[in-house]
């Protein structure tokens, strides 16, 4: 006797009488975040104020370029000072690290602080994904975010070919680069603050905070040295100078990185539901703990390309073949004060080459005030004395070859011969023709458009 085979049940059904939800996706967790940020007026006032304001500086940047270049009839710069890196790259998306700083973090804070205040986090924390998928769905909707806020930039790239302008990809992409860590710090603080605070104010107010202190350690450690600089180094403005200058660092790229790593693994603490107090902090301390250890070791990372087409980070050629024969640690002691112009010369003229090219250099700064102005004639105020193998040479100079053959005579080598090349430049006498139209009215038009349908369709 045949007895029927009954269908197999079917799965979906099943789980819906048994009232179980099904084991969402990351794909799907993916979806629900970009609906939740489309969904967020924050983020289409970003799109809608960022196209201006890149605009604005892409207009200026061409303008002065321009002028520079000798469009006015007026003398011209020399051509070796006219790089785009610094004359339009550098302004254009300058306007991207104000947006990072004072607009974005409000939207990355509302994908957390709107789940927390209706109670679908606890929710979806009960689901088999977890905390660890909800926030990497988070991560990367918010990169999405930041790369359709890219197009007004990559629009001024894009006129800034069209008009004749040259363009060096590695130190394009390594701009590019900078800028997107820095948004990824930026949403690690956001979304930290959003799991932290009580509500999406104070998680702004937090976010601000902690940008303020990042302003302030950076100032108090101008011309310190030691633990205290190096920690400044690291501070989002500091680490993206460090790009816009053509270089990329690997301590700076990994500790950047981690910051935001650091940022969602603190929400993820927090955002944990049913966990005492206690266990959160201790949980926090670790983690905090382990990111000052990580910072350390990324300290002592030495390895950074210079990507900039003018070499601007590293000395000549010859020269730094002559360096890499100094085996012995290099010391020098700077008597300049944080406020000297002349100190800023020399860290960015001699100090931080030398760092790149030397496997140990030891700076101490040991002037006593912060003007120069009440230092004592005994004091050697101006000097800065270079010792190695327990040779000193002092030199009051911050022009590199003064400096460079100073150091050869204190290691015993010949000064190599200077084959006296430099960077050509690329002056150009062009006008921003039509991009205010793009930028002042198509971008924000188009914006406002796509943003009411989208809002009026969800209602």
């Amino acid at each position: 006797m045949n007895v029927p085979r009954s269908a197999p049940p079917n799965l979906s059904a099943v789980q819906h009488s048994l009232g179980e939800p099904l084991m969402p996706t990351f794909r799907w967790l993916a979806a629900k975040e970009f609906r939740e940020l489309l969904s967020s007026r924050a983020y289409w006032l970003l799109l809608l104020m960022i196209a201006p304001l890149v605009g604005h500086s892409f207009i200026t940047a061409v303008d002065t370029y321009a002028e520079a270049s000798g469009i006015g009839g007026g003398p011209a710069a020399l051509s070796q000072g006219l790089s785009p890196l610094d004359g339009i790259l550098v302004p254009t998306f300058g306007a991207y690290d104000l947006a990072a700083t004072l607009l974005f973090p409000f939207v990355a804070i509302r994908l957390v602080a709107s789940e927390r205040a209706s109670g679908a986090a606890k929710l979806m924390q009960q689901s088999p994904a977890g905390a660890p998928a909800m926030l990497a769905a988070k991560a990367v909707v918010l990169l999405v975010a930041w790369a359709i806020a890219w197009l007004p930039g990559l629009a001024g790239l894009l006129l800034w070919k069209l008009y004749g302008g040259a363009l060096f990809p590695p130190e394009v992409l390594n701009l590019l680069c900078g800028h997107l860590l820095r948004v990824v710090v930026a949403s690690g603080i956001s979304v930290a603050a959003g799991a932290m605070a009580n509500s999406a104010a104070s998680a702004a107010i937090a976010t601000l905070g902690f940008t303020v202190g990042a302003w302030a350690l950076e100032f108090i450690a101008a011309g310190r040295g030691g633990l205290l600089q190096k920690l400044a180094g690291y501070t989002p403005n500091a680490a993206l100078r460090v790009f816009e200058q053509g270089e990329f660092r690997l301590s700076t790229v990994l500790a950047t990185f981690a910051t935001g790593i650091v940022g969602f693994a603190l929400a993820g603490i927090w955002l944990r539901a049913g966990r005492a107090w206690r266990v959160r902090t201790i949980a926090t301390v670790a983690v905090i703990v382990a990111f000052a250890l990580l910072l350390l070791g990324a300290s002592r990372l030495r390895a950074s390309w210079d990507l900039s087409e003018n070499r601007r980070n590293s000395f000549s050629a010859a020269d730094e073949r002559t360096l890499t024969r100094i085996a012995q640690p290099l010391r020098i002691t700077v008597y300049l004060s944080p406020e000297d112009p002349r100190l800023a010369d020399l860290d960015r003229n001699i100090l931080a080459k030398l760092q790149r090219a030397l496997p140990q250099v030891d700076i101490l700064y040991a002037a006593r005030s912060r003007a120069g102005l009440f230092e004592a004639p005994g004091d050697h105020y101006g000097e800065v004395w270079y010792e190695i193998g327990g040779r000193k040479g002092m030199t009051r100079s911050t022009t590199e070859p003064i400096v460079l053959d100073n150091l050869y005579q204190l290691a015993g080598l010949p000064s190599p011969t200077r084959d006296g090349s430099e960077f050509p430049g690329h002056p150009l006498r062009a006008t921003a023709n039509g991009a205010a139209w793009i930028f002042y009215a198509v971008f924000p038009l188009a914006t406002a458009l796509a943003g009411w349908l989208h809002l009026r369709n969800r209602r």
